[in-house]
């Protein structure tokens, strides 16, 4: 089992935590269970609950406002889904569309998913200098983008629609 999505009261994304940390959340009476995995259940001398999958914090936190998702290598290949930008096959490695020879940058918007193979063709060059159009421009996902894809690339395809759409209560407004 993957780790455990964490919202805020009011549904929004925050982070993941281990199976044991939602556990304890749950017993201590500071998070509730939003969705659980399907025939599991936790048993103990007194207690029984079902494994979460989601928990909701009964309790707004603040989160200070962070513009964007940090970079990182494994963010870009989560971002891209895995799949080449210049053919569209399994992508492994992260290619930067100006090359750090030429002074680009780790960033968002400089570097997209790529196969082994076209990073290696395309060396130390752009994409026109190749000739290898790019099959979708990099985009800079916000922090809640980057943690749903996150959860999505672990297997968690199976998301509720009301956590990937919008807030339950402004569905039902």
């Amino acid at each position: 089992m993957r780790d455990t999505l964490v919202l805020n009261a009011s549904f929004e994304p925050l982070s993941t935590v281990s199976l044991h940390r939602a556990v304890v959340l749950v017993l201590q009476d500071k998070a509730v269970v939003e969705q659980a995995h399907p025939g599991l259940r936790l048993r103990a001398a007194e207690v029984e609950l079902p494994v979460p999958r989601v928990i909701r914090l009964c309790r707004y936190v603040r989160v200070p406002f962070r513009r964007h998702a940090p970079w990182s290598r494994r963010g870009v290949l989560v971002r891209d889904q895995h799949r080449c930008a210049y053919c569209g096959r399994r992508a492994t490695t992260v290619d930067h569309v100006v090359p750090r020879s030429q002074g680009g940058a780790d960033s968002w918007l400089n570097t997209v998913a790529s196969c082994a193979e076209d990073n290696h063709r395309k060396a130390d060059r752009t994409p026109q200098e190749a000739g290898m159009p790019l099959l979708h421009q990099p985009f800079v996902p916000s922090p809640a983008d980057a943690m749903l894809l996150a959860l999505r690339a672990g297997g968690r395809s199976e998301l509720p629609e009301w956590l990937t759409a919008q807030r339950p209560e402004a569905a039902a407004a």
